[in-house]
């Protein structure tokens, strides 16, 4: 079969991932083998190609956002049909006995297995998974905007979870990419009021365009307090900024897998009068349930950009350099 893996990373522009010719996969007992049509591009993608994000094995097959029909069963699978379409997102594997797993918080879980870093991912023409790590996706939604709620939607659900946004809340949201416009609208429909600071004039735009109260750059104030707020764009320049611009009592949740580095805080300044400051680690699979079953009453609308399979690594240049408005997806058979 088909695949693109991470040979040796480096600079996107380079293209570090090479297409190669994979024997295709047998699904042990009580996994599942999908016939990818689609798989969505994640920056954790890019991280991994560049480096960032240091590669678990050499040869990995990225992609963690995969949408496809079932077409072989393991031994004793029997959650899904053959023919069935389920999606394959980041988290695939957890220990199920460590203090974590057991208090339900597996996404903290000692010994996890994740999707296009440990063991090869979407961006190949067929995948493997543990069933019990596979979701069935909402009817409303094709596959191409089905794919970015596998990892753009349940991460981004998280971390307005995590965000403690009260009801009725101001929420404010940097960067707006693929996470972050879903997850502002899912704000959005519970009743926030949601201000977006982005560097893209497109992305300000789009936000705009979605419902959002204003659209503004990283870097500027939004126009009233924030009850909360999320960081998706990797900048650890912008935690200070997002930090200031809360009200009493506020949460900064970061959303990234990888960050920059963040300047030094001034405790007067970012973090007194009750700040918060938390991160997002994974996901857990109730997490994911829970947003597929939002996502199934819930209009929202998942903005796209579709790439053949052969430009994965012109997808993830463009990501790169903030070309993608909304989520970009691969489409590879």
């Amino acid at each position: 079969m088909r695949a693109w893996a991470v040979g040796s990373p480096g600079a996107i522009a380079t293209h570090p991932l090479e297409a190669v010719e994979r024997v295709l996969p047998e699904p042990a007992s009580g996994e599942i083998r999908v016939h990818v049509h689609v798989c969505g591009v994640c920056r954790t993608d890019l991280h991994l190609a560049e480096g960032d994000l240091a590669p678990r094995r050499g040869g990995v097959v990225p992609g963690h956002e995969v949408v496809g029909r079932v077409d072989a069963l393991g031994a004793g699978a029997t959650r899904f049909a053959v023919g069935d379409r389920v999606g394959i997102a980041w988290l695939r594997h957890t220990c199920g006995v460590c203090r974590f797993c057991t208090r339900g918080d597996e996404n903290l879980c000692v010994a996890p297995r994740f999707t296009g870093w440990d063991d090869d991912g979407g961006y190949a023409e067929h995948a493997v998974v543990d069933e019990q790590y596979a979701y069935a996706l909402p009817d409303r939604y094709d596959d191409d905007t089905a794919a970015p709620l596998l990892c753009a939607g349940i991460i981004g659900y998280r971390a307005l979870r995590r965000a403690a946004l009260p009801s009725g809340g101001r929420l404010g949201v940097y960067g707006f990419g693929a996470s972050a416009h879903i997850a502002a609208q899912i704000a959005m429909f519970e009743g926030a009021t949601v201000h977006v600071l982005t560097r893209s004039a497109a992305a300000q735009r789009l936000a705009l365009d979605l419902g959002a109260a204003s659209a503004g750059d990283a870097f500027a104030s939004p126009p009233e307090p924030l009850d909360a707020a999320i960081l998706f764009a990797p900048v650890g320049d912008l935690v200070p900024v997002a930090l200031q611009a809360l009200d009493r009592g506020g949460t900064l949740s970061i959303a990234g897998i990888h960050l920059s580095d963040i300047p030094s805080l001034s405790y007067e300044r970012d973090v007194f009068q009750e700040r918060g400051l938390t991160s997002v680690t994974a996901n857990t699979r109730r997490d994911g349930e829970e947003l597929m079953a939002i996502a199934a009453t819930t209009p929202i609308e998942i903005v796209t950009t579709p790439y053949a399979f052969e430009d994965a690594n012109r997808a993830l240049v463009d990501l790169a350099a903030d070309r993608v408005n909304g989520a970009a997806v691969i489409r590879v058979s």
